[in-house]
């Protein structure tokens, strides 16, 4: 059953950020089997406080599809991203769900 990975983040330097973690993430997405369904900026918050703070407008949202949670866990496990993730340090604050798909009936 396919899992979604979803972040919501904060981006103080989108430069430094795309240029750097975004590439280097997105060639471990889809190394380990992941695709991306969205990625872009400006999401804004319409109700509740999920988020809040980096979902003012200026907030971004990434979701990549999975084939299964065991794949995006070994994903985020993984040694190769805990490198990756290192270049994001001070440049964003992200909130990331995992979450597997359910069958929906009717």
């Amino acid at each position: 059953m396919p899992a979604y990975m979803i972040v919501t983040a904060r981006i103080a330097d989108r430069d430094a950020f795309i240029n750097g973690y975004g590439m280097a993430a997105a060639n471990l997405v889809q190394q380990f089997g992941g695709r991306y369904v969205l990625r872009g900026p400006g999401a804004t918050l319409l109700e509740g406080d999920f988020g809040a703070g980096g979902l003012d407008g200026g907030g971004s949202m990434v979701i990549s599809e999975w084939p299964d949670r065991a794949a995006a866990e070994a994903f985020w496990n993984s040694p190769d991203y805990a490198q990756v993730k290192k270049l994001r340090e001070g440049i964003a604050d992200c909130q990331v769900l995992l979450i597997e798909a359910a069958k929906i009936n009717g």
